[in-house]
């Protein structure tokens, strides 16, 4: 039996792969952006041990969630399964951030490096981060103009480069990243095209399963098999430009070896 803390876990596929693994018999703690909707998310997943509430789009929201999981106790794996997705308009979080950029790309990296490290990390990408900028010369968007499908593209391009740079950093974490396809939730749209049921269960399956195929680290996955990603996302330059974005930005530095 694993523990494992699932950001975004109030509807969509954080709820679904939380209920099949309290089904499966682990202990799950979901995630939600505010009192609410965590009351919601624990509702909704019955058996979960309990939920945590805090807006991914705030800076010190995310610190205070990473104080709530570490008051937990230690997690056998972390999803970080939010995000916003590619029809979003031009929004500015309270730390004046974009709110893709803050929810897709910054919480993830500010919940990595205060969340003692579990034993697994598991990043929810898409498909579309093959149309990603690694430049990262303009993360605020205050030169290009909006482009709402090009900044998820972006920060899904971000959530591998990060998953990759966690797995070359910390070795005693298997750390992976996945795309789920393109499903009918609420961020895909009604006529998405790929399969739902199939959705949740390669994050499950990275975060508890004990297959070999499943005990890897700094790789790319869709459907619980490898698959190659944006060429990209393995330069080390590239990862340590990232790194050090996120940390100038969140205030926040990525911890030592």
């Amino acid at each position: 039996m694993s523990r494992i803390f699932v950001t975004g876990s109030a509807d969509g596929l954080g709820r679904m792969a939380a209920r099949l693994m309290v089904s499966d018999g682990h202990r799950v703690v979901l995630h939600a952006r505010n009192e609410a909707r965590a009351a919601e998310a624990f509702a909704g997943v019955p058996g979960a041990e309990t939920a945590v509430a805090g807006d991914l789009a705030s800076i010190e929201e995310c610190r205070q969630i990473a104080v709530q999981i570490n008051k937990l106790g230690k997690f056998d794996a972390v999803i970080h399964n939010a995000g916003v997705g590619y029809r979003e308009p031009k929004r500015t979080t309270v730390d004046g951030l974009p709110h893709v950029f803050a929810i897709n790309t910054l919480a993830p990296y500010v919940l990595t490096a205060l969340i003692h490290k579990p034993k697994r990390l598991v990043y929810l990408s898409s498909g579309m981060h093959f149309h990603g900028d690694p430049s990262m010369q303009d993360l605020m968007w205050s030169k290009r103009p909006w482009n709402g499908s090009s900044a998820y593209a972006d920060s899904k391009l971000h959530d591998v480069i990060l998953a990759f740079a966690v797995a070359r950093k910390w070795l005693d974490v298997l750390t992976n990243a996945l795309e789920p396809g393109w499903v009918a939730t609420k961020m895909g749209g009604p006529n998405a095209p790929d399969d739902l049921e199939a959705a949740p269960k390669t994050q499950v399956w990275l975060a508890t399963s004990d297959d070999s195929e499943a005990r890897v680290t700094g790789k790319y996955f869709y459907h619980q098999k490898q698959r190659a990603a944006h060429v990209a996302a393995h330069n080390t330059e590239i990862q340590e430009r990232l790194i050090a974005e996120c940390a100038r930005i969140s205030g926040v530095a990525f911890p030592a070896r």
